[in-house]
């Protein structure tokens, strides 16, 4: 077992003892195109959901630089193994609604950061 599967594990086991109470499920939407309408001449768009779990807290005094994160900004800690997609900026969060403005990996690739602003 590598050092990443290692703190996912550790983490997804914080999740669901130490830290039960402060773990949030959220759903990340994310717009696509849809299929071509012939009648119209349009393209749609559809919404792509993934369900997952994590962290919601507020940056610290030092992350705030008021250029790519703001004071207002949510930061959102989550394990990547348990969420089916790469999030992006755009995407949206459900819980409460926010658009994803940021997304920042961990050095050993077990988990993503989210900056989030409210839409």
């Amino acid at each position: 077992m590598g050092l990443r599967d290692e703190v996912q594990v550790d983490i997804a086991a914080a999740f669901d003892t130490d830290l039960a109470d402060a773990v949030t499920d959220f759903d990340l939407l994310r717009e696509v195109p849809g299929g071509y309408d012939p009648a119209t001449g349009t393209t749609g768009t559809t919404t792509e959901s993934y369900a997952g779990r994590g962290v919601f807290g507020m940056f610290s005094r030092d992350e705030v630089d008021d250029v790519h994160i703001f004071a207002t900004d949510i930061k959102l800690l989550l394990l990547q193994s348990e969420l089916p997609a790469t999030p992006k900026v755009g995407d949206k969060i459900d819980s409460p609604d926010q658009r994803v403005e940021g997304v920042m990996q961990d050095p050993a690739a077990a988990t993503w950061t989210l900056v989030l602003r409210r839409t």
